[in-house]
């Protein structure tokens, strides 16, 4: 019952089931009401009874909010990206590459691209970290024969104004968004133009050419379903790394869950113990040659900024 409860305060004071001035008093009139009713009502199990009946029109009222893809987005969310496929051939409209200056000053630039399936050959996993080791955003980007790279990140789609909550992210309070871009956009905007900035490291996956493409077609399906059906954003469920795990459940090697997952600064790590990294030397080892921060500031508007940042890391094996 106090699960249920908190549950219950959390969606009435953080989702958009009431309008925003009526939120606070709802949650905690119902918190109150929850707590008076079990101390001073007495019969209990008729009390627990009202109250999961309660918790149930919640839970229906809850599930029914829509996702939108229609709202005043921030400007660096603000192109719902979509790809067409025509053959061995994929393009992809909305690939942000922008050129910053700040992380909040910098030219908009949404870009159409072509990437032949044909020459896609590796996926990497991206990491950043911004506090302590158990927490990371997890980003995979697609390499096309170490010409072309395609960063892809999923993240909170933020509206004008509004910021990251981890409890509001339980609650339907953001948008589920898929950022395609350029890694000078996607890299360059953490190592370099946000302040504090942020550790990236670059890990290269050992991974059949098929399972490659498979997920990487996967990535695409997703993208245009989700431009007709728009999904929310869960904080422990539907979020970087366990959407990005359920992308490789299309491949019969897919990684298990682990708690690794779940505690994403921990996802490289766990990949090394399968093996689906290089582990030719200790991990120790790995991580530190795999942190780019120092190249992805020297290379910043290199035309060869992807091909700068893997100087020195081990070449993905290619398996059959």
């Amino acid at each position: 019952m106090t699960a249920i409860t908190l549950w219950g305060v959390g969606a009435l004071y953080f989702s958009p089931l009431l309008a925003p001035r009526w939120r606070a008093l709802a949650a905690a009139s119902y918190g109150s009401a929850s707590i008076l009713a079990f101390a001073l009502l007495p019969y209990p199990g008729r009390t627990a009874i009202a109250a999961l009946a309660i918790f149930a029109v919640l839970v229906i009222l809850f599930r029914r909010i829509p996702a939108s893809n229609d709202r005043d987005w921030q400007a660096d969310v603000a192109v719902t990206p979509r790809a067409t496929v025509n053959g061995e051939l994929v393009t992809i409209h909305g690939v942000r590459n922008f050129a910053y200056r700040t992380e909040t000053d910098f030219d908009a630039r949404w870009e159409d691209r072509t990437y032949d399936l044909g020459k896609l050959d590796s996926v990497d996993i991206l990491a950043v970290y911004w506090t302590g080791k158990a927490v990371a955003h997890i980003m995979v980007s697609f390499g096309f024969q170490d010409q072309d790279y395609l960063a892809v990140s999923i993240e909170t789609r933020k509206e004008n104004g509004e910021s990251y909550s981890t409890l509001a992210g339980f609650f339907r309070q953001y948008e589920l968004y898929y950022v395609v871009a350029d890694e000078r956009d996607a890299i360059g905007v953490r190592t370099t133009y946000r302040q504090p900035q942020e550790d990236v490291y670059v890990y290269r996956l050992r991974a059949p050419q098929r399972n490659i493409r498979r997920s990487f077609l996967d990535y695409i399906q997703k993208i245009n379903d989700m431009r007709v059906h728009p999904r929310f954003y869960n904080t422990l469920t539907t979020n970087c790394t366990t959407t990005m795990l359920k992308h490789t459940r299309i491949n019969p090697e897919s990684p298990p869950l682990s708690w690794k997952i779940l505690l994403s600064g921990y996802v490289p790590e766990y990949l090394y113990q399968l093996g689906r990294i290089d582990t030719a030397k200790p991990f120790a080892d790995l991580k530190k040659l795999s942190r780019v921060n120092e190249r992805a500031q020297a290379a910043d508007k290199d035309a060869s900024f992807s091909q700068y940042l893997r100087k020195g890391l081990p070449k993905p094996a290619r398996l059959p």
